[in-house]
């Protein structure tokens, strides 16, 4: 099934419609977006001809408020991007478009119906479908039990339309008490025909204690092995986030992510059609990565910090070393001058490479801010084939750009960014230009 680009732009003028008569109820008003970009790209390899293109852009997001009663709700997150070169598809994306409704005497249930991206889920988080939710305390009780079903099918994530032959179903549990606690566990089982891509199990915990720890964690684990056991089950992801503070001007960071990724839907479609498994398609792409960072507030608005990680791209490649050291400066002496910078050591198997970062920037009253950037890298992100992007490793790669940002009055807002990367094959310019207008 196709949605056209036309009946989006459709909705979003149906909701900005609806947005005044929002706002003239006592009721917690909604809150609301609408962006235009605007980018020109030249690009100049070496020894070859420059080509110029162009591309447009609008961003909408609309949500009316999450309050504790009953009472209709709706919310849209929608992107739209065209590109002059006639070999680059339009792109939509729908991240959220539902309408839905709180019932019970103080909201306590909760039906939705249409796209929705059910953040628990990780990566199985997209449905266009139907949510039932159920909450057994308003928010801020000292404690509460959320629980839902889902069921429906999948969006595609870069053009109007949902996988053939794919649904959804299953339901999560959560427990939150206190500021921030939070604790969800969740079950999607994804079928692809008659075949289940994916039967996963999600893990999600905010752990907040005091004002001197947090703690994320996430993980998804497949309970049985995707396509119908043409790849391995077991854990799919885990990571873990955590900040503890040392006194009022050291704060600790410790991070750990490991997994693998593996494209299922690709796996299921070869499956069900008899092509032939690549051991890479079914082994997916390994990674981990292990660090700890030290940040030091050593006067007001200013920070150093320092860290250290060992990181890991596949199961056969060797772990190599990342040292970071940086530090950010704001206001300065009152001026109003912010500076930021970084310098990464990475330990590459042909030698030792600084990945370097320098960030000025300066405001210009209330409604102006201007900043210049430096930046050193290996790689470079470049859009090579219809279904996505490719990441290009490079010798080295410079890029130099500067940003304007203008706030017009309050719901008006222009940004401006020039942008110049420059490696040993290619020079690139891009100009972009873009206004947002915000619902009140």
């Amino acid at each position: 099934m196709k949605i056209r680009p036309h009946a989006c732009s459709a909705g979003i003028i149906l909701l900005i419609a609806a947005a005044p008569s929002w706002a003239q109820s006592t009721a917690p008003k909604p809150d609301g977006r609408v962006s235009f970009y605007l980018t020109t790209t030249r690009r100049s390899p070496e020894g070859g001809e420059a080509k110029t293109g162009f591309d447009f852009a609008t961003s909408f997001t609309f949500r009316t408020p999450d309050i504790d009663g009953p009472g209709l709700e709706a919310g849209a997150d929608l992107r739209h991007t065209g590109y002059s070169a006639s070999e680059r598809p339009q792109r939509v994306s729908i991240y959220d478009g539902f309408v839905g409704a709180r019932l019970g005497e103080r909201g306590q249930f909760r039906a939705r119906a249409g796209h929705m991206w059910l953040p628990d889920l990780g990566t199985a988080g997209a449905l266009a479908g139907g949510l039932f939710e159920y909450r057994s305390a308003p928010a801020g009780a000292e404690s509460r039990l959320v629980a839902g079903a889902f069921a429906g099918t999948e969006p595609l994530g870069y053009q109007a339309g949902y996988a053939s032959g794919v649904k959804k179903y299953g339901g999560y549990v959560a427990l939150e008490s206190g500021f921030l606690r939070r604790h969800v566990v969740g079950f999607a089982d994804i079928r692809h025909g008659a075949l289940t891509e994916r039967a996963m199990l999600s893990v999600t915990n905010y752990i907040p204690v005091g004002k001197s720890f947090f703690a994320y964690q996430a993980l998804e684990y497949d309970l049985k092995g995707p396509a119908d056991g043409a790849a391995k089950g077991g854990l799919s992801y885990f990571l873990v986030n955590a900040r503890a503070s040392a006194g009022s001007r050291v704060e600790l960071q410790g991070t750990y992510n490991r997994g693998r990724s593996l494209d299922a839907r690709q796996l299921a479609d070869d499956v069900i059609n008899g092509r032939a498994l690549t051991v890479q398609a079914v082994d997916g792409l390994r990674y981990e990565s292990a660090g700890g960072r030290v940040s030091v507030k050593v006067v007001r608005g200013v920070e150093v910090y320092g860290g250290y990680a060992r990181d890991r791209n596949n199961r056969d490649d060797a772990a190599t070393g990342r040292i970071t050291i940086g530090g950010y400066a704001s206001n300065i002496f009152g001026s109003g001058a912010d500076v930021s910078g970084s310098d990464a050591r990475i330990d590459r198997p042909t030698g030792p490479y600084h990945s370097r970062y320098l960030s000025v920037g300066h405001a210009i009253g209330r409604a102006l801010y201007v900043s210049g950037d430096y930046s050193t890298s290996l790689a470079t992100v470049r859009f090579l084939r219809s279904d996505g992007v490719t990441i290009e490793t490079r010798p080295w790669t410079r890029r130099l750009s500067g940003n304007v940002s203008a706030t017009i009055n309050r719901p008006f807002s222009l940004v401006g960014v020039v942008d110049y990367t420059m490696d040993a094959d290619m020079k690139d310019l891009r100009v972009m230009t873009g206004i947002t207008y915000r619902l009140r």
